[in-house]
């Protein structure tokens, strides 16, 4: 395939054949009109001067009484005109004729001069176009004439009726020839020239394309990420160019570090259970078939086993949800029947843990949601508020309707979040407490909240948090509420 910059050149170059040739037909076709216009003029005005010279010289007619056409052969009875006039009207250019009605009365010399044939020609070609302007091909010289007829009133004395003046129509081709030599000639030379210049112009024009395509290919193997393309010298749609491409390449650059560190805090999330699961089978093996300590150590790895495949499942849902390939079966969903649901296992996990759990508000909200997401989307939350707040302390839920939808709220007085956290916490194994949960005292892998946020998203919702470190947190999810008609809520079908 040709490049750009081929293709750019051929297509100016055409562009401007195009161009050069609608001008050169034009210019063609003006000259031809203007020259055949100089040349009527011409014509026009050698018969003006003979029709003056006729008026002014005073014209002797000698009668007669019989007389030859020396045209067409036959006897004629009329009027001709004096020997002495007829000297006086050579001195007219071109090709002159003086006719009465009925015979040709004057020939100049050039008429003269022509065949009787041509003569004939000339005689009938302007009583055939009963005067107007007319086009005569002369046989013998192989020339062209413009016949140009003016007509002189009739009167007692005057024998004369048509003056016809004649120009040859060689300028009118020498005319056309210079436009057709320009066209011809000198046109393809411009025509290269301004290829060639198209053709500097545009790699001129493309060398920052071409600069700028190394510059990509250099940062497109991975490990550059963090160098950008250089735009300060740019022109402004070039430079838009290397602004969006750099803009772009900020993402890939994001993107590709978020990968590496989710695959290595998977990696290192999958390690520890594994590490644990391989030292527990080795002492299952080594110790007494149905020993404590057998048993003890088959405990430990099925709960190993079970954390990794909540791990795992965790991994997938997020896998499936980036690709969007997750599907939600969205129904009517009553939220206080599923908050109240909630609520009792949050006090069954508070009881164990010391902390006191507590449903303040509770109003009746109906939204169009998958009911089994939206569980684990308020588990998620509620398992975090306990996970993350101290013995004695207090987890509060509440479920509100507003004018946005259904507000579900889960506050604590745990440890909180630092303000320079709170960014990060919906990124994948991001944890609050870093340190003791990789050592197993909260457990968890960091998924929840990245999972709860796409369950709130995936139903046209958010999530919003508010937190101090050391007094406690607030996250708040907005689902859209179903519309009230009629004092009671839209089903999903509308009824």
């Amino acid at each position: 395939m040709a490049s750009i910059r081929t293709r750019i050149t051929v297509s100016y170059a055409l562009a401007f054949a195009g161009t050069m040739f609608a001008f050169s037909a034009v210019v063609w076709a003006e000259r031809r009109a203007v020259a055949f216009q100089d040349l009527r003029e011409r014509a026009a005005a050698v018969a003006d001067l003979g029709i003056r010279m006729l008026r002014l010289t005073g014209v002797g007619n000698e009668p007669m009484t019989m007389t030859t056409d020396s045209l067409t052969g036959r006897e004629l009875t009329g009027r001709e005109l004096t020997p002495r006039f007829k000297a006086t009207l050579d001195v007219l250019p071109g090709y002159v004729l003086i006719a009465d009605a009925t015979h040709v009365l004057y020939l100049s010399p050039a008429v003269s001069t022509l065949s009787e044939n041509d003569q004939r020609k000339l005689s009938i070609a302007f009583r055939i176009q009963s005067g107007a302007d007319s086009l005569v091909t002369l046989d013998d010289e192989g020339k062209q004439l413009l016949l140009v007829a003016k007509a002189e009133p009739q009167s007692a004395t005057s024998a004369v009726r048509w003056v016809v003046a004649g120009v040859s129509t060689e300028p009118l081709d020498v005319a056309t020839a210079q436009v057709l030599f320009l066209s011809l000639v000198v046109a393809p030379i411009i025509l290269l020239i301004s290829a060639v210049t198209a053709w500097t112009l545009a790699g001129r024009m493309l060398q920052p394309i071409d600069q700028m395509v190394n510059d990509v290919e250099a940062i497109s193997d991975g490990r550059s990420l963090h160098r950008r393309i250089p735009v300060e010298d740019l022109g402004d749609e070039i430079g838009r160019l290397g602004t969006t491409l750099n803009a772009m390449i900020g993402r890939l650059e994001t993107s590709f570090a978020a990968l590496r560190r989710f695959t290595a805090d998977a990696s290192h999330e999958l390690k520890t259970p594994l590490t644990v699961l391989r030292a527990d089978i080795e002492r299952a093996m080594t110790t007494r078939q149905g020993s404590t300590d057998q048993l003890v150590a088959l405990e430990e790895g099925l709960q190993e086993t079970t954390r990794m495949a909540d791990l795992v499942e965790s991994l997938l849902t997020l896998a499936r949800a980036d690709e969007g390939r997750f599907d939600l079966h969205r129904e009517p969903v009553e939220m206080e029947p599923l908050v109240r649901e909630v609520a009792e296992t949050a006090n069954i996990l508070g009881e164990a843990a010391g902390i006191l759990v507590s449903v303040p508000v509770l109003q009746h909200v109906t939204v169009l949601g998958d009911r089994v997401r939206l569980r684990q989307l308020f588990l998620n939350l509620v398992t975090n508020a306990i996970k993350y707040t101290a013995k004695g302390g207090k987890v509060e839920l509440t479920l509100e309707s507003t004018v946005g939808g259904a507000v579900f709220t889960v506050k604590d007085t745990g440890i909180g979040i630092a303000g320079a956290d709170l960014p990060f916490i919906f990124d994948r194994f991001w944890r609050v407490d870093r340190v003791r949960s990789r050592g197993g005292e909260r457990g968890g892998v960091g998924l929840g909240l990245a999972i709860s946020q796409w369950i709130a998203q995936a139903h046209g919702g958010s999530i919003n948090v508010s937190s101090r470190l050391g007094r406690g947190s607030g996250f708040a999810v907005t689902i859209p509420a179903l519309p009230i008609v009629d004092g009671s809520r839209q089903t999903a079908d509308g009824g």
